[in-house]
């Protein structure tokens, strides 16, 4: 089952294209403009910070409703690292995510990957899978052993 053709962006030409788009609808707290970046296929996915897996349109775009309740999410993105072939993208990078608490400001670090299909309507994203992480002064772990033991 498709999504009515109200939501569908235009052709993005780029899968940098599709993650600035995402973002900046995250900043305006803009549900139409994000979920215009989903590619049709029933199975797209969501996991938020220390969520459940969320699964298809109807699902992602109730999830993302519950956060704009809250207002927009100022999020900045840093450290991406990109696997990219003609098809299919993923990108994994950290979210700095500025948040207002009772106490005051606070800023929370994500880790997020990001995957992206190129479709007859240009590149969309299928999953979005976000983690809590850390502060980001503490080292990334980089070049890590082919065998684990």
């Amino acid at each position: 089952m498709s999504r009515p053709k109200a939501q569908t962006a235009a052709l993005m030409a780029s899968v940098d294209d599709v993650e600035a788009q995402f973002y900046e609808a995250l900043q305006r707290g803009d549900i139409e403009r994000l979920m215009a970046v989903w590619s049709d296929d029933d199975e797209v996915v969501c996991v938020h910070p220390g969520g459940p897996r969320v699964v298809g349109h109807t699902a992602i775009r109730t999830a993302f409703e519950a956060v704009f309740a809250n207002g927009a999410v100022v999020v900045h993105t840093e450290k991406l690292k990109r696997v990219e072939s003609a098809g299919c993208a993923v990108h994994n990078l950290i979210e700095r995510v500025d948040v207002r608490t009772a106490e005051g400001p606070r800023t929370a670090w994500v880790i997020a990957t990001n995957v992206y299909l190129k479709t007859a309507l240009g590149w969309r994203m299928v999953a979005h899978h976000a983690s809590p992480g850390a502060k980001r002064e503490l080292p990334e772990i980089v070049d890590a052993p082919a065998t684990l033991h």
